[in-house]
């Protein structure tokens, strides 16, 4: 099979992104938020499968290394005392609890299949 010049181009552009990241995980007092780093650790993954699924093996070597070090940016320089996966136990905590509200916001009464009164919540008159 004929490797692709493609698969090089996006390595390189991996390897660059690699490169860049890496005085942050040096960085003991960088503070990225989790909402940067972990939809990016994401992203990487799902470009590596893709690449992966594609037959571009250095693409995907070079996504998964992306994915690799944004974990690491979510593991231990994100703010707040939590360090390690704790911290994207933390972030999936708090994207449930926010989409939970805008459901709740957004269909009234339909609050994880509860109405209001039934799940201890009131509306104030304010």
């Amino acid at each position: 099979m004929e490797m692709m010049w493609q698969d090089l181009v996006f390595l390189a552009g991996s390897v660059l992104s690699i490169v860049f990241l890496a005085p942050t995980i040096k960085d003991t007092s960088a503070r990225v938020p989790l909402g940067s780093s972990i939809p990016s650790m994401t992203i990487g993954a799902i470009y590596a499968l893709t690449y992966g699924t594609m037959g571009m093996t250095f693409s995907a070597a070079g996504s998964f290394g992306v994915a690799t070090m944004w974990s690491l940016i979510a593991c231990y320089r994100s703010p707040g005392e939590q360090k390690g996966v704790l911290n994207i136990l933390r972030f999936a905590r708090t994207v449930n609890r926010r989409l939970r509200e805008l459901v709740g916001t957004a269909v009234p009464g339909l609050e994880g299949g509860r109405s209001n009164a039934q799940s201890g919540h009131q509306q104030s008159a304010d």
